[in-house]
């Protein structure tokens, strides 16, 4: 768990534990509990969450056209400031366009390996991606990691800055779990990090990389996102990190277990994750024995 996860738990009021206590037992100093950023003005956090809400319902948007949306919605805006914005939020508009999603130039980057390739099994392909979450008073940051095939969030998680932790220890659950054939993100910083790529590497991971202008080249995961804020954040409004994590763990859970997918005939992710996961692990184990038999 990061560091802005653990303070998340901090009961500031009406808590059994004092907060020297509490402290100690998440591991964080005490002196770091009062030395809070501070807080975004509410101009600020307006216009992100209208930004948002835009990008949502049209991610073919770029800049020029989301600034216009937000001037005839009577906000008055900066045109550098929208996209300092969209860059700290992870947006870019699906269409080969400028890319805000910056990698550090130093780091590698792989090709993308998907133009001829087809999830046709679970954990054939992964995608990771990371998109901006509202809440009453600001937002916080959501990663997820998808099987393409089954469109089962194998894992995920939220953090209050983008801090690469929170990615890591996530990209660390997922591996536990499966490790896929491939692995697909965008070139952002994050993905792009050798302590991000070591560990993949580590596994004989596959990994892929969107092209430069490329959003849509990891359009599963853009579908997720859509899905989750429209279906969940949206509508619930949460209003501190400790709410949006309990509901964002209900919502993941009805996702993958109750959730009937269009695409996959109406069947949920869980099931056809591990029904087909089932069925693959018997084909091979008889090819194997075919293969014993020949020799």
């Amino acid at each position: 768990m990061s560091r802005s996860e653990r303070l998340a738990l901090i009961e500031w009021e009406d808590s059994e534990l004092a907060l020297a206590t509490q402290a100690e037992l998440l591991g964080v100093s005490r002196s770091g509990l009062y030395c809070k950023p501070r807080p975004p003005s509410a101009e600020e956090i307006a216009i992100k969450h209208r930004i948002d809400e835009i990008y949502t319902a049209y991610p073919f948007y770029g800049l020029r056209r989301i600034v216009e949306a937000l001037v005839r919605d009577g906000l008055v805006v900066n045109r550098k400031a929208v996209e300092r914005h969209m860059g700290e939020m992870g947006i870019v508009a699906i269409y080969p366009g400028p890319n805000l999603s910056k990698r550090n130039q130093q780091h590698k980057v792989y090709p993308y390996l998907l133009n001829d390739v087809v999830a046709t099994y679970p954990n054939r392909i992964w995608g990771i991606d990371i998109t901006y979450v509202r809440l009453v008073g600001g937002w916080l940051y959501l990663v997820a990691i998808l099987d393409w095939y089954s469109r089962y969030v194998i894992d995920w998680g939220l953090d209050q800055t983008l801090e690469i932790g929170f990615v890591l220890e996530v990209v660390d659950r997922a591996l536990k779990v499966a490790i896929p054939d491939i692995w697909n993100s965008d070139q952002g910083s994050h993905f792009t990090s050798p302590q991000y790529l070591e560990r993949l590497l580590a596994k004989g991971v596959q990994i892929s990389m969107d092209g430069k202008n490329r959003a849509l080249d990891n359009v599963f995961t853009e579908r997720l996102w859509r899905t989750v804020k429209y279906e969940d954040i949206h509508i619930r409004g949460y209003s501190s990190p400790k709410e949006t994590r309990a509901g964002l763990g209900r919502y993941f859970e009805f996702y993958n277990l109750e959730r009937p997918h269009q695409a996959l005939g109406y069947r949920r992710p869980a099931e056809v994750c591990f029904d087909a996961a089932l069925q693959r692990r018997r084909e091979e184990r008889l090819a194997r024995r075919e293969l014993a038999t020949v020799g």
